[in-house]
């Protein structure tokens, strides 16, 4: 399924690293690092909600610039965010990323198997 960006997503975005150890103080992620596959991101939104979106995907672009694709269940969204987890403003740019990662995931699916008739 393709959603487009939900970088219209403002607010505090708070990293929680899935070894339970965190990835952040609350103000996003620098100090922690990188983010990696499957870590989780709570955003909490200007209206109050606090949805998880879960790190299904890391890309990096000519420039070496690293982006995390992040996808919530709850939300059946996706976000990209920069490699720290701070959500992109360029909603061009979250688009470009969103649609080469489903080229790649889309092309590194296994055959579906065939059917015998």
């Amino acid at each position: 399924m393709r959603t487009s960006p939900a970088t219209s997503i403002k607010g505090e975005v708070i990293i929680e690293g899935s070894n339970g150890a965190g990835n952040g103080s609350g103000e996003g992620a620098g100090e922690g690092g990188p983010l990696e596959l499957r870590d989780i991101l709570v955003i909490e939104t200007s209206d109050g909600q606090s949805l998880e979106f879960e790190v299904v995907g890391l890309v990096e672009d000519d420039e070496k610039n690293a982006y995390a694709v992040c996808y919530s269940e709850k939300a059946d969204e996706f976000v990209v965010t920069d490699d720290a987890g701070t959500l992109l403003d360029d909603d061009d740019l979250a688009q470009e990323i969103l649609d080469d990662f489903f080229v790649l995931a889309e092309e590194s699916a296994p055959p579906e198997p065939e059917t015998e008739k």
